[in-house]
């Protein structure tokens, strides 16, 4: 899946979803806004057709078109299966965009490394349900917003506020210059996330499943939090970690969404 600017800012940008089954998954979604669907002319089968009757069902455009048209569109002709939609994602954002304009008091989760997308997809639905301003997802290092992103986010992807950066330390760095504190999350030899204060904005660094937070990022964290374990575990998934974080945020009293 790949990021399609769009015209309209207010609206989101549109991603392109490819492969039979998450088209398929896009179309039967009412909750998804589709914006168009391209079906190479060599495709055949009945998820094909299935997928013929239900951009049809619900009036979404749809063009039969030779293979490099539905390449051009997807990014990667090898997964494609000859199908790509192009999804309105209402909260995808570029973070240098979304910055002048945060809450004074905004959270948000900084992704550095995090390459598996079933955690990135995770954090997304967690973030979503804990109402946080933002999940910057860097472009690079970072599981891209694909099917496996999407399926793991049970389809929140298309509406959680991604905010979108070349690296994390790109990102570390505008959300510094812009105000946010950052906090970084590791497992020991820092303060207990319940007595660390939150105040003003706020971003939560979460480091990758196996190398943790990078020294390029490390160098903008202003404090270092974990999150306690008594039971004798030497570290949580990222996604997990991820919850536990957001919802702190949620006991505080601090949702910051709209």
């Amino acid at each position: 899946m790949t990021r399609r600017g769009g015209s309209d800012r207010s609206r989101g940008a549109t991603i392109a979803v490819y492969g039979r089954k998450p088209v398929l998954e896009v179309l039967t979604d009412p909750a998804v806004e589709v914006e168009r669907v391209l079906v190479a002319r060599s495709a055949r089968g009945d998820a094909v057709e299935d997928i013929l009757r239900a951009a049809q069902a619900r009036g979404t455009p749809l063009r039969r078109a030779g293979a490099h048209d539905v390449t051009r569109l997807s990014g990667n002709g090898r997964q494609d299966q000859g199908v790509v939609a192009e999804v309105r994602a209402r909260g995808l954002a570029e973070l240098e965009d979304w910055l002048p304009g945060a809450p004074g008091t905004a959270t948000v989760l900084l992704l550095d490394g995090v390459t598996t997308p079933a955690n990135v997809g995770m954090i997304l639905r967690s973030a979503v349900a804990a109402g946080l301003d933002g999940v910057v997802v860097p472009r690079a290092g970072c599981a891209g917003i694909g099917p496996l992103v999407v399926k793991a986010s049970a389809g929140t992807a298309f509406a959680a506020p991604v905010l979108r950066a070349g690296t994390a330390a790109d990102a570390a760095d505008a959300l510094v210059l812009a105000g946010f504190r950052l906090l970084g999350l590791r497992p020991d030899g820092a303060t207990p996330i319940w007595d660390v204060e939150l105040r003003g904005r706020t971003a939560l660094v979460l480091g990758g499943e196996s190398a943790g937070v990078s020294p390029a990022v490390s160098r903008q964290v202003g404090e270092w939090v974990a999150i306690p374990m008594p039971g004798g575990t030497e570290s949580l998934n990222v996604a997990v970690a991820a919850g536990i974080a957001a919802y702190e945020v949620v006991r505080r009293g601090r949702t910051m969404r709209g």
